[in-house]
C-alpha cells in the first residue's frame, strides 16, 4: 500500500503530458500532432490516401517569401503516426511552391505546384509544375514544366490545386486580377473552360463536386472587403453563380460533408490569426468554428475523411518554428459544441 501515492502521482503526471500535446483521453476533442520540422521554414501542405497510406506534401525553403530554394517534400504514413519521406522534388534556380496531390484516372498520384523563376527578388515568371508517382506510389517522376491555354497564358500562372471529376482534372489558374476555370486530361497541358468574373484579386481556390455533377469554388480575395466567396456552376461550368462569405479565407480546402454541408480549412483572420475549421452550409455561411492548435504564419490544409474521422494536415508556427501537423478530428464534434484545450 505505500507505492499507491507514488502511483497517483505518476498517472496525473501522464495525464498531463499528454494534455500537453494536444491530445485527448477521449473523443471530444481533436488530436493533433506534429509530423515535420526539419526545414527552416515547412509549409503549404495537402493530404491524400493512396494504396492504403496517407500522404502529405508541403513546401521546404528558408522562409515564406519566394526564394530559389523552395522544394517539395512527400511524406508517407501508414497509419497516420509513424511517417517517412519517399520523396523530394526540386529544380535547379527555381522556387517550387504549393505542392497540392490528386490521384489521376490512371491510378497515379499528380504533385501539382507553382515552379517560380526570379530576378533577384522579383518574381519574373509563375508556372504550374507536375510530378507523376509510380503505380505503387513509390518513386515520383523529374518534375515537368505543364503549358496553359494560350489564350489565357500569362508571365504568372498559378494552377493553384486540382481535382478529378469524370476523367477530367478541373483547377482555378489565377493571375494577377483574373481567374479561370482549366481543365486537363494529364496535367501536362490545360484547356480553357471559362472564366470567374470576380473582383477583390482572387486567387487560391479549391473546387469539389456534388453528387450530382454541380461545382463548387471555394475563393480566396486578397482585395475590396477581402471577404472569401463560393462560387457554383452546372456543367459545363461557363456560367456562374457567386455567394459571398462572411469571413476572410486564406490557403482554404473543403470537403462535402453531406450533400448540405461543407467543411472548409482555412486561416482565420480574427480575432487572431490561426488555423480553423469551419462547417458551413452549400452558401458558405458558417454554422461552426473548430480551433487547432496554430498561430502566427499558419493554414494551407489538405482534408480528408477517413474511419469516421476529419483528417487535416496544415501548418502552424505557434510553438516557434513553421511545422507540419497533422489533426484527427471525429466527424460528430462536426456537428456539437466547439472543443476546449
Amino acid at each position: 500500500m505505500r507505492y499507491l501515492p507514488f502511483l497517483f502521482a505518476a498517472a496525473f503526471a501522464l495525464q498531463a503530458c499528454s494534455l500537453s500535446k494536444n491530445t485527448t483521453t477521449g473523443n471530444e476533442n481533436p488530436v493533433v500532432e506534429k509530423i515535420w520540422s526539419q526545414a527552416p521554414h515547412n509549409a503549404f501542405t495537402d493530404l491524400i490516401r493512396f494504396k492504403g497510406a496517407f500522404y502529405c506534401a508541403f513546401r521546404e525553403a528558408e522562409g515564406h517569401i519566394s526564394g530559389a530554394d523552395g522544394k517539395a517534400r512527400i511524406l508517407r504514413s501508414k497509419d497516420g503516426k509513424t511517417w517517412e519521406s519517399i520523396a523530394l522534388l526540386e529544380v535547379k534556380d527555381r522556387d517550387i511552391r504549393d505542392p497540392k496531390l490528386s490521384i489521376t484516372p490512371q491510378n497515379r498520384i499528380m504533385v501539382l505546384m507553382d515552379v517560380e523563376a526570379h530576378e533577384g527578388k522579383k518574381v519574373i515568371s509563375r508556372k504550374p509544375l507536375i510530378s507523376l508517382s509510380d503505380e505503387g506510389g513509390d518513386t515520383f517522376s523529374t518534375p515537368e514544366v505543364s503549358t496553359v491555354d494560350p489564350s489565357i497564358a500569362s508571365w504568372s500562372d498559378w494552377i493553384w490545386r486540382l481535382t478529378w471529376h469524370k476523367g477530367t482534372g478541373y483547377g482555378i489558374l489565377y493571375q494577377q486580377e483574373k481567374i479561370y476555370l482549366v481543365s486537363t486530361k494529364d496535367g501536362r497541358y490545360f484547356q480553357h473552360v471559362s472564366q470567374l468574373v470576380l473582383d477583390g484579386r482572387p486567387n487560391e481556390s479549391a473546387i469539389r463536386f456534388n453528387d450530382n455533377g454541380k461545382m463548387y469554388v471555394v475563393i480566396r480575395r486578397e482585395a475590396g472587403d477581402q471577404m472569401g466567396v463560393l462560387a457554383t456552376a452546372e456543367a459545363p461550368y461557363k456560367e456562374w453563380s457567386f455567394s459571398k462569405m462572411e469571413n476572410r479565407i486564406g490557403g482554404p480546402d473543403f470537403l462535402f460533408l453531406n450533400q448540405q454541408t461543407l467543411v472548409i480549412g482555412t486561416r482565420q483572420y480574427q480575432p487572431k490569426v490561426s488555423m480553423v475549421i469551419y462547417v458551413a452550409g452549400l452558401d458558405g455561411k458558417v454554422r461552426k468554428t473548430i480551433p487547432l492548435p496554430s498561430g502566427g504564419d499558419t493554414s494551407y490544409p489538405g482534408m480528408l475523411i477517413w474511419k469516421g474521422q476529419l483528417w487535416a494536415s496544415y501548418y502552424s508556427s505557434h510553438e516557434g518554428k513553421s511545422s507540419i501537423y497533422i489533426a484527427q478530428i471525429p466527424l460528430q464534434l462536426l456537428d456539437s459544441k466547439p472543443p476546449t484545450y
